[in-house]
């Protein structure tokens, strides 16, 4: 029986640390691939594309109720909604931080400053109706969808759409970034997070973020437990979002991040969303344009995340109009998860969950040689192992808080490198397999 006690403290620590105040959050630290000396430039963006401000500004897409506690600063809360929303948020780094002083910070990897992040203007741009949609009883009792709602959804759709299509008109790559956040996250860190990744991407695609009614407050193993469950609900939302973000005119390419509990709600839409094409006998390719998948710190069950991963190959009667037994191409980059076995808050999971193994803690030597020649016959897929220190109180966030995950993150997402390729400083351990090397002391 595995030894439950770091799990308690972690779970204790977490317990303790929900009522403390904490530090203005900071922008992410620079990842090593823009360090000076030597390091690429990180905003490359003509001034043409740049605004009067520095501001990130992001599209969100949400399906967290509209915060009603008149003591809160959130615009959205932690209730779920009924329908889904999108607008538009300005992420502020520092206070009047002009463009040539940002552009120094952002290369180097002690800054001069602090450059803490604020939320600024929100504006709601549209929602869809509310649900369940209306529907009515026809002729020798069929079921219809009421047109009305259906025209409503129709022109939300295409409001939401049309919003893309004026980002991508500012923007060098026609690609959208979408990321979605895990447990503990309110509205604004998830706004802080994308807005970290967005900036270090050079903010070169429409940088977009789905946040979903994760609680952030109360009772951690209530909260956890909520939030599991509010996870469930927002799958269809987020099929919903990547649908209409891939089928909008103009977008050639999606990127899907995700972190920690929002790896299975990403995993479980993304399935679904395959499993869509495929029963129309399209290639999911071609339909979601998904280019890269990347997984920070999932939070999933081992066993439930290889059968969601190899599902449609081991049921050939839903593939079966693909001739010879061929398998659907499923994305066209790669799909990437990167896990650390000193993340101690997937340790709290294998506890609430009684789960053996959390993908977010998966050593090399714990995938069997079979199975990672299995998976790399799937094609593009990789595990990063990182064994390094904590770079935050968890290490739970290293995506962002360490410099050199970050860094590989970037050569992946902005200059399209596989593992081994210049520049990403990996070591090959297995057919799928690639761990950081060692650091010199």
């Amino acid at each position: 029986m595995p030894d439950r006690r770091p799990a308690i403290a972690v779970l204790a620590a977490l317990l303790l640390l929900a009522g403390c105040a904490t530090q203005p959050r900071q922008l992410m630290p620079t990842p090593v691939v823009y360090q000076e000396p030597g390091g690429e430039p990180v905003l490359t963006l003509p001034a043409k594309m740049r605004s009067a401000s520095t501001d990130v500004d992001l599209l969100y897409i949400t399906d967290r109720g509209r915060q009603t506690d008149p003591e809160s600063d959130l615009p959205y809360g932690q209730d779920r909604s009924r329908r889904l929303i999108f607008g538009s948020v300005r992420v502020k780094i520092g206070t009047n931080v002009p463009w040539p002083v940002l552009e120094r910070e952002s290369r180097l990897g002690k800054r001069t400053r602090d450059l803490p992040l604020s939320l600024g203007r929100v504006e709601e741009l549209g929602s869809f109706p509310k649900e369940p949609y209306a529907i009515r009883l026809g002729a020798q009792g069929y079921v219809f969808r009421d047109q009305g709602v259906l025209a409503r959804h129709t022109a939300a759709r295409r409001q939401l759409q049309r919003e893309v299509q004026r980002r991508l008109a500012h923007s060098p790559r026609k690609e959208v970034m979408l990321y979605v956040h895990g447990f503990n996250e309110t509205f604004t860190t998830a706004a802080y997070t994308a807005a970290d990744l967005c900036h270090f991407l050079g903010r070169e695609p429409v940088c977009a973020f789905f946040t979903w009614p994760a609680s952030s407050t109360g009772n951690f193993l209530i909260s956890y437990t909520n939030t599991t469950e509010s996870a469930d609900y927002a799958v269809n939302h987020l099929k919903k979002t990547i649908r209409a973000l891939a089928t909008t005119p103009g977008v050639e390419h999606v990127q899907l991040l995700a972190h920690s509990r929002g790896t299975a709600l990403m995993l479980n839409a993304v399935r679904q969303l395959f499993t869509e094409a495929v029963a129309a006998g399209k290639e999911p390719a071609d339909v979601l344009k998904i280019d890269n998948v990347v997984f920070f710190s999932p939070d999933i069950d081992v066993d439930v995340g290889s059968q969601e991963i190899t599902a449609y190959a081991s049921d050939p009667d839903l593939i079966s109009v693909w001739p010879s037994g061929r398998l659907p191409r499923s994305i066209n980059g790669r799909f990437t998860v990167y896990s650390s076995p000193s993340d101690r808050a997937l340790l709290v999971s294998r506890i609430l969950f009684r789960s053996n193994q959390r993908v977010g803690n998966l050593r090399a030597e714990d995938i069997s040689f079979d199975t990672q020649n299995y998976l790399a016959k799937l094609g593009n897929m990789d595990l990063i192992v990182y064994e390094g220190k904590r770079t935050d109180a968890f290490g739970h966030s290293y995506f962002t808080t360490n410099p050199r995950v970050s860094s590989d993150v970037m050569e992946l997402l902005r200059y399209g490198k596989k593992p081994g390729d210049p520049g990403r400083d990996l070591v090959q351990v297995g057919p799928v397999v690639w761990k950081f090397p060692a650091q010199p002391k």
